[in-house]
């Protein structure tokens, strides 16, 4: 009979995300030798207060003291969950020179030292795994690594929160204000009490900045993303974009163009007939564009405590066949092209422009004139007579460089026939 091969790991955090991957290890306990060859056997978690008890959770393992980890040569396996940039930062280099392979969801992180990390785990022959940093359950990253490796990569796109994805949702279908959608998606647990990572961006451009480095093999952080949150879309912003036949999307959004690397999240207005225009509610889908590929979409859960864990999970079974057999150490990761970013002012896009204007004649006539002036095209219009000598003016622009449309928009800002600029959302497409 052969001898029992146990994989022993220590998790560190035991938040929402932690206690999951400990309940599902136990789900698959009985699964973990015929997926892997060994059992997995969680020896130490990692808490702030070990005296706080913990549903499902036996106290004996828990520990405040990293030492009594980094110091245990039979853990061969650091899990991190338990978010932020330090000490995870520490603690994950410290295991990575001390020989332990290393998994993570640590999106904050990665964003800002991935390539650090990446780089001291190759060198020192050991495995970072990070699925579960970008869109939860969806797999992502490993296609981005290996599946999709075959060809050069073009374009990422992807719905990568669903706290914006829940709010604009609801916006859309039911007609709700901002304020309104957002206390919504608090009261059903989908928005934290401070939403802001979530509604200005910073969320989604930590994980779009994550998938630029691995798709384009260069060093992209999260402080090369371009952001820009939902919090000034209004309803009649996604009621016009339904008549042009649009509907509005937070959308991370990354391509290479011209050997340079655009990379930027932002409120946009894709067409309905588009794949991501009708993922609904709190659900993440990530669309990729490559010379070989064409287009591939991955739709599912981007986040919560069990697809989450799920992500985690796949990690640690891959990392424990690469233990097994002695295959540690390859992570496709590293940035060996470095390619630069692209400042967002030589970015182009098409723009979705509302503004109140007199209602008098030449009002249009001169605003086209001063678009046209500066390279701005009108592509659509639609012009809507209010009250109070006030019309509401809304035009889609064709294809433009975004410091000529913000120097069109400086000189419109100063018209006397404006009264004001209700929204401006960036179109996608040429």
């Amino acid at each position: 009979m052969n001898e029992k091969i146990v994989v022993k790991a220590a998790l560190l955090g035991a938040g929402t995300v932690g206690s999951g991957v400990y309940a599902l290890a136990g789900l698959l306990e009985d699964e973990m030798v015929h997926k892997t060859g060994a059992s997995l056997e969680i020896k130490k978690i990692l808490v702030r207060d070990k005296k706080k008890k913990r549903d499902g959770i036996p106290c004996e393992i828990l520990t405040d003291d990293w030492k009594e980890i980094i110091e245990d040569e039979e853990i061969r396996l650091v899990i991190e969950v338990m978010g932020g940039v330090e000490p995870a930062r520490t603690y994950i280099l410290e295991a990575l020179k001390a020989g332990k392979q290393v998994v993570t969801a640590n999106k904050d992180l990665l964003a800002e030292h991935g390539q650090e990390i990446l780089t001291l785990a190759e060198n020192n022959g050991c495995d970072l795994q990070f699925e579960a940093a970008v869109a939860g359950a969806i797999p992502i990253i490993r296609p981005l690594k290996q599946s999709l490796a075959g060809g050069r990569l073009t374009e990422i796109m992807g719905i990568v929160n669903g706290t914006t994805n829940y709010i604009l949702t609801k916006m859309s279908e039911e007609g709700m204000g901002y304020q309104e959608a957002l206390a919504e998606a608090t009261r059903l647990g989908y928005a934290e009490a401070d939403p802001t990572a979530d509604v200005e961006g910073y969320d989604a451009g930590r994980k779009i900045a994550i998938m630029a480095s691995l798709a384009f093999n260069s060093n992209v952080t999260f402080s090369d993303v371009y952001t820009e949150g939902i919090t000034k879309i209004t309803s009649e912003d996604i009621r016009y974009a339904r008549e042009f036949g649009y509907v509005v999307k937070l959308l991370g959004v990354t391509r290479l163009a011209d050997g340079k690397i655009e990379v930027k999240v932002h409120p946009m207005l894709i067409a309905d007939s588009h794949p991501l225009a009708t993922v609904r509610d709190s659900f993440n889908a990530v669309f990729v564009h490559g010379e070989a590929c064409d287009d591939a979409m991955f739709m599912g859960r981007g986040a919560g405590k069990m697809p989450t864990a799920s992500a985690v999970m796949g990690d640690i079974i891959i990392v424990m066949r690469n233990i097994l057999h002695d295959n540690c150490g390859w992570n496709g990761g590293i940035a060996y092209k470095n390619f630069p970013v692209k400042p967002i002012e030589e970015t182009r896009s098409r723009y979705f422009l509302r503004m109140q204007v007199m209602d008098k004649a030449g009002a249009l006539a001169n605003i086209a004139g001063v678009l046209g002036n500066n390279d701005v095209s009108i592509a659509q219009v639609v012009q809507n007579r209010g009250k109070d000598g006030i019309a509401e003016l809304v035009v889609i622009t064709d294809s433009v460089l975004e410091r000529h449309f913000n120097d069109a928009l400086m000189i419109v800002r100063g018209m006397s026939v404006l009264k004001e600029i209700s929204g401006i959302i960036r179109v996608y497409g040429e």
